[in-house]
């Protein structure tokens, strides 16, 4: 695996892809075939869910009517979602070739063209208490298995949270009854770029032992691991 050069060469897939599962924003102009989506859709629902419930539900929007509507609906939100983070966030005036102005690049990629993303998957949450602040715990394991399943598939996506603008118009578009939560929006597509090692904080200035802030010696990364730049202040 590049960018680790300590890895073992036979490295068990599921940590390969733990690593290397990138946010991908921009796809090719092609469907997700239907047998490629079953696996993804299915591996999804292996994650686990407090108590067992299994209360995830799954709306995937493609291409039909209603699916096209809710993608025009979701495009004007998103758009929105990111000019506002730009103005606010310390986003706008980002020095050209760097990491942050290619990520600002991509992520408009990604809204002016949300129109056109093959596979949008609605993540809900079937309520069965008050809202409360842990219900996102049976959610967002479904979510991360998604996004493995799809790199494992060939594919990739981006986990958002910007539909939240227009909640209130899919889930009467989409019939979605009350009591359920539109917890999360997962873009999916075969990926116009590639996965790669994905750089995060180093693993020492994150893990620690005993209490907050002791060092663990233990807490080192593999050679060879690169580690973001440009949200190291953050």
């Amino acid at each position: 695996m590049s960018g680790a050069t300590s890895v073992p060469d036979r490295i068990p897939a599921l940590l390969e892809g733990l690593a290397t599962t990138r946010t991908i924003r921009r796809y090719l102009d092609e469907p997700v075939p239907d047998h490629v989506l079953a696996s993804i859709m299915w591996h999804a629902t292996r994650a686990p869910s407090g108590s067992n419930r299994q209360p995830v539900r799954y709306v995937v929007l493609r291409d039909d009517p209603k699916a096209v509507a809710a993608k025009a609906l979701l495009g004007d939100c998103f758009r929105k979602g990111w000019n506002d983070k730009q103005a606010n966030d310390g986003w706008s005036g980002t020095d050209a070739d760097t990491p942050k102005a290619r990520a600002a690049a991509t992520m408009q990629h990604y809204v002016d063209h949300f129109e056109h993303t093959p596979v949008v998957v609605l993540v809900c949450l079937v309520r069965y208490r008050e809202p409360n602040p842990y219900e996102g715990a049976s959610v967002y394991t479904a979510c991360q298995n998604l996004l493995l399943a799809a790199r494992a598939n060939g594919y990739g996506g981006a986990l958002t949270m910007w539909h939240l603008g227009v909640e209130a118009e899919l889930k009467e578009l989409l019939d979605i009854p009350e009591g359920v939560a539109l917890s999360a929006c997962v873009t999916l597509g075969k990926p116009a770029g590639h996965h790669g090692p994905v750089r995060r904080k180093p693993l020492a200035d994150v893990v620690f032992e005993g209490g907050w802030g002791n060092s663990a010696e233990w807490a080192t990364d593999p050679d060879g691991t690169q580690h973001t730049s440009w949200s190291k202040h953050r």
